[in-house]
């Protein structure tokens, strides 16, 4: 369903700017939306949700699919390319309470109250905050969690990404939202990426007018300091960034699994280039994935580069054996 919502939202943007198009949507499941009964740290990588999708990009079946950029990997298989970062929904956590627990927040929980999440990134994070909290797996889409968490008394609350509450128009259900301080995010999270055959220039084009500037630069550096840092699914890797004045920053985290072990830095840099005229040879450089035409270059260079230099500071000061061990300890469990 949330799914559909966000190709919706993508087909409307196009129809108001391309009114003389006929858009068909063709609706797919993949291997992720089909394993319900394993962590997805488990399974292995993001392609869990995108490969279905992008073989029948490949077979010219459909032009264009719409993902959650969180679910694309900082390497895309050669011939795609994301054409359009849509203007972020909000990007943080939210904490949704099982009705007995209406009206509180985590730090009010009762001890050893169970807590729902599928994601490494948000129990080590709240593992660390909240030590009273036990934290549990739960998988399924938001409707199959929210049905476990209202149906059952197995969980006191499920920690959900504010805009799919939101895109789903479930905001009432949203108890907390978790701060910075509380949790960093995921890369990408909160934008919709459209990705399209690299070589289609036409439809390539059509789609760059979806380009927001500030999403784009924002999950470059996300995307750039999570590919430098060989994060994927099966590691607590986090980010928060922030375009203001010209300036990017970028605040990223590793994490052990329990929280215990963490490294945190905050870096920034000018973003602020005039678009030049960039048409030749090399108008389909990719960063990181992203091929953005309507973004000055240099800006997208300098998102790039402090997203690795951030990855390379946190590398310094010991983020690799952080990240080895959560891996070894999480192909263990």
């Amino acid at each position: 369903q949330l799914a559909r919502i966000q190709t919706d939202s993508v087909v409307e943007m196009l129809r108001e700017l391309y009114p003389e198009l006929r858009y068909e949507i063709v609706a797919m499941s993949t291997t992720g939306d089909k394993i319900l009964d394993t962590a997805l740290s488990k399974i292995g990588e993001k392609s869990l949700f995108t490969k279905e999708l992008e073989n029948a990009l490949e077979r010219n079946e459909v032009d264009l699919v719409v993902h959650s950029l969180k679910d694309l990997p900082t390497s895309l298989p050669p011939g795609f390319t994301i054409g359009a970062v849509c203007k972020r929904e909000n990007p943080h956590d939210a904490v949704v309470f099982h009705p007995k627990s209406t009206g509180k927040t985590l730090s009010l929980l009762p001890e050893k109250s169970v807590i729902g999440t599928s994601s490494l990134r948000r129990a080590a994070q709240l593992k660390k905050k909240f030590p009273h909290l036990e934290f549990r797996d739960i998988r399924g889409n938001l409707n199959t969690r929210l049905k476990k968490l209202d149906e059952k008394e197995d969980f006191s609350a499920i920690i959900l990404a504010a805009a799919g509450l939101k895109r789903m128009g479930w905001e009432n259900r949203i108890g907390q939202i978790l701060s910075p301080e509380d949790c960093l995010y995921a890369v990408g999270q909160g934008a919709l990426a459209v990705e399209v055959r690299a070589k289609d220039q036409k439809i390539l084009n059509m789609v760059s007018a979806l380009h927001d500037g500030e999403t784009v630069l924002c999950c470059i550096a996300e995307r750039a300091f999570m590919k430098h840092l060989e994060g994927g699914c099966s590691v607590p890797v986090a980010v928060n960034s922030m375009l203001k004045d010209g300036q990017l920053y970028l605040t990223g985290a590793v994490y052990s699994l329990d929280g215990s072990d963490s490294l945190k830095e905050t870096m920034q840099t000018c973003v602020n280039y005039p678009q030049q005229n960039e048409d030749g040879p090399n108008d389909d450089v990719q960063h990181v994935g992203i091929t953005a035409k309507t973004v000055p270059r240099q800006a997208q260079q300098a998102a790039e580069s402090l997203g690795v230099e951030l990855a390379s500071l946190l590398q310094s000061k010991g983020a690799k054996h952080i990240l080895s061990v959560a891996r070894q300890l999480n192909d263990a469990r």
